[in-house]
Formats: structure tokens, sequence, C-alpha cells
């Protein structure tokens, strides 16, 4: 069976619990205990053979020979005992609760759908690629809000090509979500060195993996998402549950890939004595960042530079403020363009991701040694926005969206890219015929050009050091032949109202809780 066929079976099963109230979000949840326990007893039996970290009678064959009420309190007590445990056990199962109402569905999904496949023998592509295809639908379903820790797949298969790890490299995801980005490194080192030794295998399952992830729930997902994917083990666990910006970890990796949590500020809730409530600006403040701010994505390319080990290399996805809001934003950009070599920024356009009104971008840097002079030579920039118009649904992107990109970048060889965009007081490296001049087009002149470089003195010498560049002109601005389809047009609109009304909440937010409790009134 593929894992389409499965992800249908599964999620038409999703359809018919939520007549009982159960949203999409709960219902993979059930899935990831489920799967796990089965998966366990099979590698307990031959061929496997290996000792089940799952409790005795606690266990798969314990929920498969019960029936009704007598099923419903015993998942309900397995759930609360395996949550007790440590390791990859107590990951996946804590704050674990039974979500079903009908002890006939819970069976049904356990007996029918469930115990009827064999999930460890199956190819880790296709049990990996289903568990994937349902994380991709929960996010889908907007009201869940699971949008916000899904990275659009195309996207990150991009930059993943783009920084092509290697066998032996570790690689880091700060901000992990469902473990997107992990998967993905896995998956490529796994297709481009097919001979690789039993030690870099056994490395590359066991070692090379590390995320971090706020929220549990979340976090419970990535555990089971890398587990299927055969990352991970009872002795290994790639997932920590945590605040990564809360201190240095100590650890250094040699890839560093991340799409950190949008929302800009952080602050906490503060309730006084006599019932008042306050917020406080969560302001990270470490000796190894470079400047103070309660600007949550600032910190994280802080706390990506500390991660790095020297000669590192890394990719964050970040909002536009990151490129121009000023105070510590400014100090954060020349000390990075300074101290790190930033090579690359892709300019992404609108209608990627799940969470609306989210105009973003990555940045991809090295870590180098201190050095007197800036290590940033030259930054590469493709404008994938301008006049490039993308939807979730009727014209999503596509990996082959960012071949050109992939291509420009030159992975082989960074030292060695050209630029496709020539100005009319540049030469073309490719001189037109005679007397053929004016039938040319835009493109062919390269006024089209989506990649270009900026010379550091260049980028310094900008206001605020902003890196929020673009070139091309918006041809629906001149041209309404080019306008997009209205219902592009419509969802863009809907994506920059979300946007400003996203930044108006955050200065409601901080102008304190009287200013909010008068609005609301």
């Amino acid at each position: 069976m593929n894992s389409a066929t499965i992800v249908q079976k599964l999620w038409n099963y999703c359809n018919v619990l939520r007549d009982d109230g159960m949203s999409y979000g709960d219902y993979v949840e059930q899935l990831t205990y489920l799967l796990f326990l089965k998966m366990a007893d099979e590698r307990s039996r031959p061929p496997y053979n290996q000792k089940s970290p799952v409790l005795a009678g606690y266990d798969w064959s314990s929920l498969v020979k019960r029936d009704g009420d007598e099923l419903f309190d015993h998942y309900r007590h397995t759930l609360e005992e395996l949550g007790k445990q440590k390791g990859l056990l107590g990951l996946i199962f804590t704050k674990s609760q039974n979500k079903f109402q009908d002890p006939a569905k819970l069976r049904r999904l356990i007996v029918d759908l469930i115990d009827k496949e064999t999930w460890v023998s199956m190819s880790a592509d296709v049990k990996g690629d289903a568990y994937e295809g349902l994380l991709e639908k929960n996010a889908q379903d907007t009201k869940s809000g699971a949008g916000q820790y899904f990275t659009p797949r195309p996207l990150i298969q991009a930059i993943v090509d783009a920084m092509a790890p290697r066998p032996g490299e570790t690689v880091c995801d700060p901000a992990c979500g469902t473990g997107g980005f992990l998967l993905a490194a896995h998956d490529y080192v796994v297709k481009h060195y097919p001979n690789m030794t039993s030690a870099e295998k056994k490395k590359l399952r066991g070692e090379s993996f590390k995320g971090w992830e706020l929220v549990q729930a979340t976090a419970r997902l990535c555990a089971m998402n890398m587990l299927l994917h055969g990352i991970g083990s009872q002795e290994f666990e790639p997932i920590a549950v945590g605040d990564s910006l809360a201190a240095d970890p100590g650890e250094r990796f040699d890839v560093v890939l991340t799409n950190p949590p949008f929302g800009k500020k952080s602050s906490t809730t503060i309730v006084g004595e006599e019932g008042q409530v306050s917020k406080e600006r969560d302001t990270v403040e470490r000796d190894d960042f470079w400047a103070t701010t309660s600007n949550k994505q600032l910190n994280f390319v802080q706390h990506v530079k500390t991660l790095l080990k020297q000669n590192g290399r890394a990719a964050l996805v970040l909002p536009d403020n990151v490129l121009f809001e000023g105070g510590a934003g400014e100090t954060i950009r020349r000390k990075l363009l300074h101290d790190c070599d930033v090579h690359t920024l892709l300019r992404l356009p609108t209608g990627l991701f799940y969470a609306q009104g989210v105009k973003a971008n990555v940045l991809f840097f090295d870590k180098k040694p201190a050095s007197e002079t800036p290590w940033t030579r030259k930054l590469w920039i493709y404008d994938l926005r301008t006049n490039m118009h993308f939807t979730l649904k009727t014209r999503t992107l596509k990996r082959e969206d960012l071949d050109e990109f992939v291509q420009c970048y030159n992975a082989a060889n960074r030292h060695d890219r050209k630029p496709t965009w020539f100005d009319e007081n540049r030469p073309h490296p490719n001189p037109l015929p005679e007397g053929e001049g004016t039938a040319l087009t835009q493109e062919e002149r390269g006024l089209k050009g989506r990649w270009r470089a900026y010379d550091y003195e260049d980028l310094i010498n900008r206001d605020k050091a902003s890196l929020d560049i673009f070139w091309l002109r918006d041809e629906s601005l001149s041209d309404s032949d080019n306008l997009p389809a209205p219902e592009v047009i419509a969802a863009e609109i809907v994506e920059d109202l979300e946007a400003a009304l996203g930044q108006f909440r955050e200065i409601l937010g901080d102008l304190g809780p009287e200013v909010s409790e008068a609005e609301s009134a």
C-alpha cells in the first residue's frame, strides 16, 4: 500500500470522528500514540526480537484484546502510565489524553485500520510520507492553528538542496515544529550518498540531528515523524522540549536550518496581587548576543549564529521586519554582515504559508572566525516575490518553482555565480545581433532577471543597513493585462490585511492592558 492510499484511508476515518467533535489535531495525536504502540509491538516479535520499551500490560496486545468500556478505561490508564516514563516514551506520551467519545470508534481504529498494517516492515518513505501527509492536512485546517508549525515542503526541499548537507555533519533546527527541515536533510544525505559506511549510517540515524520545540504537543508529532523515518530510538532522543532562546545549549552544529515561529514580540502576562493584569516584555539577555531585544526573529538570528561551528552554514526563514527594523535590528544586521559571510537572500512570495499575512525571506550565512575586516563580500538576492503569485489551493508552490534559485545558488561552488539581471548601462554577456535590438524582449535584455549581487559597501551604506531590497518593476502596476487572477488578488489583499492587523495588535499590546480593555469595551 502506498503512502497516498494510507493517508486517504486514515483521513477518511478522521471525518467519521469529526462528528464526535474530535479536531484534526486531536486525531493526529491519537494516531501517534497508537502507531507508536503498534510499532513497538512489531519490533518485539521475530525477526527483530527487540526488547520493547513499553511496560508489560500497557502494550499493543493489551489494547487489541479489549473492547467496549474496558478498552476505554485501559486506553486512558495506558496513556497516563506511559506519560510518566522517561526518554522517547515520555516525549511521545507526556500529557497525553484520550480524546475519543465512543469506545466502538476507538476499537475500529485499533483493529481495522492500524492492526491490519505491518508498519515496521513498511518502507520509511511510505509510512513517513503518510504521516507527513496527515500533518499537512492538519496544517491546512486553519482553525487548529497547526499551520504555524508547518513549513511548505517544496520550500524546505529547495533550501536543503542549496545547503547540501554531507555525511558526518550535524544538523540542527532550534524551532523544529513537526521536523520538516531535519527530515529533508536526512533524506538528502541518504539520496546523494548511497555508499555510506555502516558507521556513517549509524551516526546519521542516531547522532546527526537535533531539534528544539517549545510546544509539547508539536514536539510529540515531531518525535513520531522522525521515528517513522528511521531517526531516533529509545536511547537517542533527537527532540528537546523547551525554549531554545532561553540559553546557549553549549552544543555546536555544522548546519542550522530553521523557520522560527511568526509573531514579532515575546511577552509574559503577569497577574498582580489584586488581580490587575500587566504584560512584561520578554527581552532575552545573553552574553553571546549582540543586542537585547524582544523581537523573537532577531533573537533567533543571534541564537543561530551561536549554534554554528566555525565555518558552519545556516539558512533561516525570516519575516521582512528583520531586514529593515531599526535599533537592535540595525545593530544585529551590521554585526552579522561583518562577523559572518551573509551571502544569499531569497525573497519569498506571499501565499506560501498556512499562517496568513506572512511576507518572508530565507537568509543564508556562514559563521566565520573573528576578523577586523568584514567577512561579507557580496550578498546575492533572488527575488521570487515580484510578479509571482501563489495561493494555498489553486496555485500552490512546487519544487520546480525554485529550480532557477537552486541553480543560481550553485551549491557546488557558490563563489562562481553569475547574475541573471543586467541593467541598460551594463553590456549583456550575450550581445545582440545587429538590427535585432528593438525586437528583443525585456527578459532577453536581462531586465527581468531575478538574481543579482550587492557589494558589502552598498549594503552598509543603506539606511539602517536595510536588506529590504527590490529592483524588478511590478508589471501589474502599469499593465492591466498582467494582473493576476481575481482570486489571487483577493488572497494577497487578505494576506496584507492580516499582516497589518497583526502589527496593530502588537502595538495595542505594547500600549498596555488599559488601552486593550477600552478598545474591547
